[in-house]
C-alpha cells in the first residue's frame, strides 16, 4: 500500500503562454498616431491664436509707436564700450602667475 499524502508531483509540461507582439505594436502605433494628430491640432490652434493678435501693441490713439529715449541708448553704448575696453586690457595684460616649470 502506497500513501501519497504530502508528495508533490512534478509536471514538466510546457505552459501555453504566448506573447502577442503584433497586438502590442498596433497599440503603440495607434498611440503614436493619436499623439501626432493631437500635436498638429494644438499647433494649428496656437498658430491661429497668435496670428490674430497684433504684433506690436499700440498705446497711442494716433497709431504711432512710443519713441525710445536717446540718452538711454547712449548709456547702454557707453556701458558696452567700457566693457570692451576692460576685456582688451585683460587680454593684453600678462598672466599674474609665473609658470613653475620654466
Amino acid at each position: 500500500m502506497k500513501i501519497n499524502l504530502f508528495k508533490k508531483e512534478k509536471s514538466f509540461k510546457k505552459k501555453d503562454f504566448t506573447f502577442f507582439t503584433n497586438f502590442y505594436w498596433r497599440i503603440i502605433l495607434l498611440c503614436a498616431v493619436v499623439i501626432i494628430f493631437l500635436s498638429f491640432l494644438f499647433s494649428y490652434r496656437l498658430f491661429v491664436q497668435i496670428n490674430q493678435d497684433s504684433v506690436l501693441p499700440i498705446e497711442n490713439n494716433d497709431g504711432q509707436l512710443p519713441i525710445v529715449n536717446k540718452d538711454r541708448i547712449n548709456q547702454v553704448l557707453n556701458y558696452f564700450s567700457e566693457r570692451e575696453k576692460k576685456s582688451i586690457e585683460i587680454l593684453n595684460s600678462p598672466a599674474p602667475v609665473v609658470d613653475p616649470s620654466l
